[in-house]
Order: structure tokens, then sequence, then C-alpha cells
């Protein structure tokens, strides 16, 4: 018998399952350390798609396959469901909760932070229950169910103002986001639903795409976004720019325009693309180490992601302040790999520190069939080469071949038909986030504990140790 000790393995614990934490853990898949992924969701999201789940293009299962199922060959690897609450820097470990029914602390000797982020209202979180946003299936499935059934709402109105409102879809945010969402709304009136109603005509339907900025996309430039905003329009998209939100309710909302004159929209169906807000987990890390925060909550990191005073920690994604990088889907990637390949290096006694490098692959946003913006360096695309190449770049970027096989095929009935294949909805989709957080009350970790436990202290739990 052998009287070596067995060293233990190094303990790597990987907070969220979105571009961000999936790319880290895949990427310490051959490296001597055991992983442990913790996420609130049971799912890896692929975001940039969720409008076209929302405009019934895309099943919420084509962009949003199982973590679990997604990283079952990789054996170093632990995945646990949960919401993390708290991480302890000092003691070097992570509480998290499963529907606020089962605690449990995790310790980690290197921990990747990629929590993401979520829908910021500016301090006006009352409109989230009249404009949802775009940042989770929940989010997506809703405005489905309010997209879908303005229609159906509005075939059996009689009053003409009522009418009105019910056709009036209104979009706050002229990013990406706002942008394809628009577009989409106007083919799902233009293209998609003409015919099938008897009452109403769906093209008579009226798409308003809101922003305080002065142009649309800013973030692409004036020259595309000149194209974008004479896309839209040709589409029907009434572009409203300089115009800013002040109030909201069920049956419409209040602008400001840049003259300072007030005006009220009459709408039933809003979605809220302007704005988003770093996980609150930043703050918490930055009370504990001296970081700072930007006005958005992202942290301000070390060159090599790494939190300040903390070179075991790495926060990635849409949750780090680092030379003006943006919130996309290929900063979380990159950032992932990076803190993989640092945390890889370290174990093995390899020089750790190195600065992450961003390499910015380009910036794509679709408007309509056939119709695409995108700037790829110095080239700027538009029209069919910029969508063709959307249309590459997010098959690509999938998960599994099972995701890109259904969403070509989702894609090719959508594009080269008039239909849109998920069209089921129901009341349930529409309100079951609004009644959740009823029956959760001033406490969300109600959800899921009998009314005894709601607002109690969480019970101390036993340790979950890493695989």
């Amino acid at each position: 018998m052998s009287d070596t000790l067995t060293t233990p393995r190094h303990r790597v614990v990987v907070v969220g399952s979105g571009f961000g934490g999936l790319f880290a853990a895949k990427a310490l898949r051959t490296a001597p350390v055991d992983v442990t992924l913790i996420s609130a969701t049971p799912y890896h999201l692929f975001q940039p798609l969720l409008y076209q789940v929302a405009t019934g293009i895309l099943s919420s299962g084509e962009i949003a396959p199982a973590t679990r199922d997604v990283l079952a060959r990789q054996r170093n690897l632990t995945v646990l469901a949960g919401t993390v609450e708290e991480i302890d820097l000092q003691r070097r470990v992570v509480r998290a909760h499963a529907l606020g029914r089962i605690w449990y602390d995790t310790p980690y000797d290197s921990l990747v932070v990629a929590a993401g982020a979520g829908q910021s209202y500016f301090g006006n979180d009352a409109f989230a229950d009249h404009a949802p946003g775009m940042k989770s299936v929940d989010d997506a499935l809703e405005l489905r169910g309010r997209i879908f059934g303005s229609f159906e709402m509005a075939e059996v109105e009689t009053d003409p103002d009522e009418l009105a409102a019910w056709l009036t879809f209104v979009v706050v945010g002229a990013g990406p986001t706002g942008v394809e969402m628009a577009g989409q709304i106007a083919e799902l009136a233009h293209r998609a639903l003409p015919g099938e109603f008897r009452r109403i005509d769906p093209r008579q339907a009226r798409v308003v795409l809101l922003d305080a900025a002065p142009q649309v996309l800013p973030a692409f430039g004036e020259r595309l976004g000149a194209k974008a905003q004479q896309k839209l329009e040709r589409l029907g998209v009434q572009v409203q720019l300089g115009a800013t939100v002040t109030d909201m309710d069920a049956d419409g909302l209040e602008v400001r325009d840049a003259d300072g004159t007030t005006r009220r929209i009459a709408s039933r169906t809003k979605v809220w693309a302007a704005g988003v807000a770093a996980s609150p987990l930043g703050r918490q890390l930055a009370e504990q180490s001296g970081a700072q925060l930007d006005r958005a909550g992202r942290v301000r990191v070390n060159p090599d992601l790494t939190l300040p005073g903390h070179p075991e920690v790495f926060v990635v994604g849409d949750m780090i302040a680092l030379d003006d990088l943006p919130g996309v889907a290929q900063v979380a990637m990159q950032g992932g790999k990076h803190a993989a390949r640092q945390i890889a290096k370290g174990v093995t006694g390899g020089p750790t520190g190195e600065p992450f490098h961003y390499v910015d692959k380009g910036s794509m946003a679709v408007i309509a069939r056939n119709q695409a913006v995108a700037k790829i360096g110095s080239t700027e695309l538009w029209g069919i080469p910029a969508w063709l190449a959307w249309l590459f770049v997010h098959l690509l970027y999938l998960v599994g071949f099972k995701n890109r096989f259904t969403t070509l095929v989702s894609w090719f009935v959508t594009f080269v038909g008039r239909g849109r294949p998920q069209r089921a909805v129901t009341v349930q989709q529409v309100l079951a986030r609004q009644a959740i957080e009823r029956v959760a009350g001033e406490d969300p970790l109600a959800v899921g504990r009998s009314g005894s436990e709601a607002g109690q202290q969480p019970p101390t739990r036993s340790t979950v140790p890493p695989a």
C-alpha cells in the first residue's frame, strides 16, 4: 500500500451558464481541476435570438439547450441548480439556493463569475409590469403571448379606439434588440398574418420604435444606422428618435420629445429594449474587494479580468467594465476562455496575469427577411450580404447539431415561406411572471416555499463540494 497522500484537486466554481460561464467551463475540460457550474436556469440561453422566440419563429428549446446535455461528456464537471445569493471572498465560498428551499455552500480555489446582466428600467421598475424586457426565455414567451394575443383581441374588439390600442406595438430602445424586435413585429403584421383574420387587417398594425438617442443603432455608426432606419421605415415601422418614456401603464405610455412636449401613445403591447444592468453580485464583489463599479453596476476589473486584490477571482462577460468593451456575446465567450486558460496555467505552474485582448469579430443586426446590417472591422455590409453573414454566424454559434438543424428548418419556413411555426400561446405565458411576483411578495425567495417559510432566514445546510 502506498503511503503517498493524494493531493486534493484544484476546485473551480463557475457562476452562470451563459456564454461566459459555458465557455469557461468547457475550456477547463482537460485541465487538472474539478469544476462546479452553478446556474439559476437549467439551460444555456442563446440570448441574441430571443426576439425570434417572441415573434414565433423559433421554439425556446432551439435557443436554450439543457446545460447538462451540453456538458454531459465533461467528466471533471458538476452542474448544480441554484441562484447565487452571496460570494464570500474571505472564506472563498459561494452560497446559493434552489428555489429558496435548499441552501448550500460551495468552496472554491478559483472562481469565475459570469452572472450576466438583467434589464434596466433606469429607476422606473414599475414599467416592467407593462413592458417585458428581452433577457430570458420567460420574457420571450410572455411577449409572444402578448403580441399574438393582441391580434386575437383586436379581432373581437368593436370600439375603434380600443382596436387601435390593441394593434399598436411599441418597442422602446433602438439598439440591436429593439431594431430586430420592431422589424419582426412589422413582418409579422405585413407578411405572416394577412389573410388569417376576417374582421381586421393585420397590415393596419402600427409598430413604433422609440429611443432617446438621435439615431438608430448608435454603436454601428451613422451610415449603417441610417440604412437600418430606412429599411425599418420601408417595413412600416415608425421610428421616433429623441423620445423619452416618462410614464407607462397597461393601456399606453407617456413620451417626452426632444422639444420638451409630451404626448401619449395608446398601446397594449410594449417591449423594453432600452438598457441593461449588471448582476447585483457585482456590487457584492466591489464592496468586499474595494473595486469600483460603473453606472450600469459593472465591475472595473484588472486587465487580466481578475478582481482587484483577488487574483483567484475572474469576472467575465456583461459584468465587467474594461476598455469600453461592449456587452455582447463575443466578449463573454472570449473572456470565459481567457479566465480558463489563466486558471489552467496557474494550476500547472505556468505564468499568469496575461492581459485579456478582445478580438472584435463585428456586430450584426437583422431587420427583416433579406435585410440586415453588419460592421466587421472597417467593413460595412447591408442588405442581403449582411443577412447571409448574420445567418451563417448565428448558426455557427448555436450549441449542438440538433439545434442548428431545427433552427435552419424554422428559418426556411419563415424566410422562404410566410409561416411562423411557433405560434402556440397561453394565458399562463402572459400572466405567470406577475403571478409569481405577487406570491413572492417582497421576498422573491418565497417562491417554492410555503407561506410559513416566507420571510424567514434561510436554514444552514451542509456544504456541497465540487465533484
